[in-house]
């Protein structure tokens, strides 16, 4: 097996890194927040219809 050479990260890596830690979060509140309003919309619908 061939040796491997470990070459440290320079500081535009280091920078690109650091925006794409804080600039792609995954969006679980506003995921959350429309699954609760589909449910209760279908919630109030379903009772529209029954009462």
């Amino acid at each position: 097996m061939k040796g491997v050479v470990w070459i440290p990260e320079d500081e535009h890596d280091q920078r690109i890194e650091a925006y794409l830690d804080s600039a792609h979060q995954a969006p679980y509140i506003r995921i959350g927040a429309i699954a609760l309003a589909i449910f209760c919309m279908m919630t109030v619908g379903i009772l529209m219809i029954v009462l």
